[in-house]
């Protein structure tokens, strides 16, 4: 069984990844991959997008005759990761009292 990742939680992601430093398309995605179970094919238009709400802008750097596409996180990016961080830690929180607290049957279950 696989938990299904949100577009929030896949943004928040990203942005994570590229807050650190910049990452062309192929090795974000190796990346991201690392994480969560997810194909080239979806996260190119992730990429896009984010790159269309303002959150990446891109450059592109000569590369063995050829020109990578580098995603560089934006303030208005880094605004957005701190909200989805903050999104999560909620969540988290959430979570952790459901999964540590309901756990042996003890409580009502009325």
């Amino acid at each position: 069984m696989k938990i299904q990742t949100s577009a929030d939680l896949l943004d928040g992601i990203v942005l994570a990844i590229v807050e650190c430093h910049d990452y062309y398309g192929y090795a974000l995605t190796q990346r991201v991959q690392q994480v969560i179970d997810i194909s080239e094919s979806t996260m190119y238009p992730v990429l896009r997008r984010l790159k269309k709400d303002g959150y990446l802008t891109t450059y592109d750097h000569p590369y063995h005759g050829r020109n990578r596409r580098y995603y560089r996180l934006t303030p208005q990016g880094q605004k957005h990761l701190n909200q989805i961080r903050q999104l999560w830690q909620q969540y988290e929180t959430s979570l952790d009292h459901v999964f540590n607290d309901y756990q042996g049957g003890d409580e009502d279950r009325g």
